[in-house]
């Protein structure tokens, strides 16, 4: 999927209007406009901005797959499992399906 694409899918996905999109990014209706009807690759800088008007990051913006965005709460929980021992985050794993388990 090339850049311009990309970004058709995501005003797609949300609904929005190239005037949304540059009201969201603090750029230029112009400067969205061109890039659509020119047909133009963005710098990397307006792209950046771009994506913050998105509220994604670059990465997400070139990610083949869908990326999972995480919340607040499973980011904090995510962290606190990345600095668990092996034997830590096994247990922490089986506890969390034992849990799931429990529920279903």
């Amino acid at each position: 999927m090339d850049t311009n694409e990309r970004l058709r899918k995501l005003l797609k996905e949300r609904g929005w209007t190239e005037y949304k999109l540059s009201k969201e990014c603090g750029l230029a209706q112009s400067t969205i406009g061109n890039i659509f009807r020119r047909n133009t690759v963005p710098s990397v800088a307006t792209l950046e901005t771009v994506c913050r008007g998105f509220g994604i990051t670059m990465s997400q913006f070139f990610a083949e797959a869908d990326m999972v965005e995480l919340t607040p709460e499973m980011k904090e929980l995510f962290d606190c499992f990345a600095c668990l021992t092996p034997v830590q985050k096994s247990a922490a794993l089986q506890m969390l399906k034992a849990m799931n388990h429990d529920n279903g």
